[in-house]
């Protein structure tokens, strides 16, 4: 669906489905963005809010792109070989996971040398990774095979390869306290939940169309996920199975990000930029435009900076006080 908003039949068709949507909010603005260039062709971005360094992920290059984010500058470059995509970090051992789709693999890479330490097979095609820090369990689904590989974060080994129920599993978010994790599924327009515990799929949640972007509020269990292919950012209540609100969004979005403290959503729908959202009124707060179509977001916790690829450029944006 193109164009600014969704049209009146769209809106439409989600109230008669007992849907609640959310109008679409004025423009913000931040009180600083610092524009970084790390060249290539940005995919993924990860944040470690305890050192304060960022990892940004480039499959043209395949390398892994350090940037320091209190001298927004580029720290290191890592060559780790391949096309890496998804990334990780895990804050308690200080170790970032990288996916590697063509490989089938994940890279284990040491944050403190920046040394690749392992190389772990996840199964073809493996391009989305997430952990679950209290257990030092990596997840990392397939977009080819639609299997969720279980790996140990401190051994470096496969522990299980589970079938999904679709064939193709974009992304995936743990929730470490529930123990559970959400998987997207562009083949089926839903979000695929599995069980830790019980290591098996329980289920799946009707969402927007093309989702390839997840993420969860650990306290609420609240479950955000962005659609690529329609106007609007899905709003899950695991507890209940079902998608309880969507937020209008200006364009479609492919990634999120949630800050914890503040319970605060971002996602590259903005207007040439991304939307700010209040994560416990499902209300869409503001928008900040970039100039560009960004790609992937993610967030410090600690600082609440904002990061945004911008794959097109080579470039990524820090954003504070947003």
């Amino acid at each position: 669906m193109r164009g600014p908003e969704l049209s009146r039949r769209a809106l439409f068709t989600l109230a008669a489905a007992g849907v609640s949507t959310v109008a679409l909010a004025p423009a913000a603005r931040a009180e600083k963005v610092l524009l970084v260039e790390v060249g290539g062709t940005p995919e993924a971005v990860a944040v470690n809010s305890v050192t304060g360094f960022a990892y940004v992920s480039d499959p043209s290059t395949g390398t892994i792109v350090v940037l320091d984010s209190r001298s927004g500058t580029v720290g290191d470059v890592i060559p780790v070989g391949g096309e890496p995509a998804g990334l990780a970090v895990d804050t308690a051992t200080n170790r970032i996971f990288a996916a590697n789709p063509p490989g089938g693999t994940v890279l284990v890479i040491d944050g403190r040398t920046n040394d690749v330490v392992s190389v772990v097979p996840a199964g073809p095609g493996a391009s989305s990774v997430d952990i679950d820090e209290r257990a030092n369990r990596i997840y990392a689904v397939s977009a080819l095979t639609g299997t969720l590989a279980v790996l140990d974060g401190v051994g470096c080994r496969l522990l299980d390869l589970v079938p999904g129920p679709t064939r193709g599993l974009s992304s995936t978010a743990v929730d470490s306290g529930r123990k559970l994790a959400y998987c997207t599924s562009t083949d089926t327009d839903s979000l695929e939940v599995f069980d830790i515990g019980a290591g098996k799929f329980i289920g799946g949640i009707p969402v927007g169309k093309s989702p390839t972007g997840v993420a969860v509020h650990s306290a609420s269990g609240t479950v955000f996920v962005a659609n690529s292919a329609i106007h609007h950012l899905s709003v899950v209540d695991p507890g209940a199975r079902k998608e309880k609100a969507t937020v209008l969004l200006r364009s479609e979005s492919s990634s999120v990000a949630v800050h914890e403290g503040s319970n605060t959503v971002y996602s590259n729908g903005g207007p040439n930029g991304i939307a700010r959202i209040d994560g416990v009124t499902s209300l869409l707060t503001g928008d900040l435009s970039l100039g560009v179509n960004p790609g992937a977001v993610a967030i410090d916790q600690r600082t609440k900076t904002v990061y945004v690829a911008d794959p097109l450029r080579g470039r990524v944006f820090l954003i504070r006080d947003f």
